[in-house]
């Protein structure tokens, strides 16, 4: 199977954020660790089910699409010029990227953290996932055929979904499915890695955050559209440590492509 892959030299990681409390902000941390199937080991955010308050409220049997928040740090620099001083982790998100269009991005994108494994480093798949709890499960990089995110397609298929949910919910599986088909070949890609499902929709707490900054985050396109500027969701299809100056590669969803909406 022939991968898509978007060689972005200059992407990485800019910081990683986590917060073990519920709170609009995360604090920068040294590293994260993520945790297959579950999201950021010990942010509040990760589980299975929705934990996001707002979609609790609603509907606490929603999956949880929302794990890993990943925020381009060019908004910061945008949102400077209008007088705005927004840091990383200040608006939530669990990676701040650099040099990555990550609203442009197809739903289903998987996206790697890491150098990429030559020769040796990448091995063929170990049947147990290599460990028995999240956190040995994060560290040998969970199952290799997506196993540890059937938990999240489960509740995916037992809640309704709106039409977008249902939609990243495919796109998610169908990315497990190119993965486990890819390992066939070229064994197991130990890189933390995740499958991108959509959009955040950013909120009021924006301006709760910062008076005004919300009209920042969210606009129109040329023919009227709204467009989202709050970053993208994704659920953990390896875990592992993820730090400052990692770099992230992306391999693309077959075409058509289809953009990414809010979950």
């Amino acid at each position: 199977m022939t991968l898509r892959r978007m060689e972005t030299a200059q992407a990485e990681v800019a910081s990683v954020n986590r917060n073990d409390e519920y709170s609009f902000t995360k604090p920068a941390r040294d590293e994260i660790v993520l945790v297959a199937g579950l999201g950021v080991d010990g942010d509040m955010h990760a589980g299975v089910h929705v934990r996001h308050r707002s979609r609790v409220r609603v509907d606490p049997t929603q999956p949880n699409l929302r794990q890993v928040h990943l925020i381009h740090q060019e908004l910061f620099t945008d949102v400077a010029h209008k007088g705005y001083e927004v840091r990383p982790g200040d608006l939530g998100e669990n990676v701040t990227t650099c040099g990555l269009d990550v609203l442009g991005l197809p739903v289903g994108t998987i996206l790697r953290f890491g150098p990429e494994p030559h020769g040796e480093a990448a091995s063929p798949p170990a049947p147990d996932g290599g460990g028995t709890g999240p956190a040995s499960h994060a560290r040998a990089g969970g199952t290799p055929d997506g196993g540890a995110l059937a938990p999240v397609l489960a509740a995916a298929d037992a809640a309704t979904l709106n039409e977008p949910t249902a939609r990243a919910a495919e796109a998610v599986r169908a990315a497990i499915a190119r993965e486990t088909a890819a390992e066939g070949s070229r064994g197991v890609d130990p890189r933390p890695a995740l499958v991108v499902a959509g959009l955040r929709n950013p909120c009021q707490q924006i301006n709760t955050f910062r008076s005004g900054l919300l009209k920042e985050v969210v606009g129109h396109d040329e023919n009227g559209g709204l467009v989202r500027k709050g970053g993208i969701m994704a659920v953990v299809l390896r875990g592992g440590s993820v730090r400052p100056g990692d770099t992230i590669s992306v391999e693309l969803p077959p075409h058509p492509h289809a953009a990414l909406e809010p979950v």
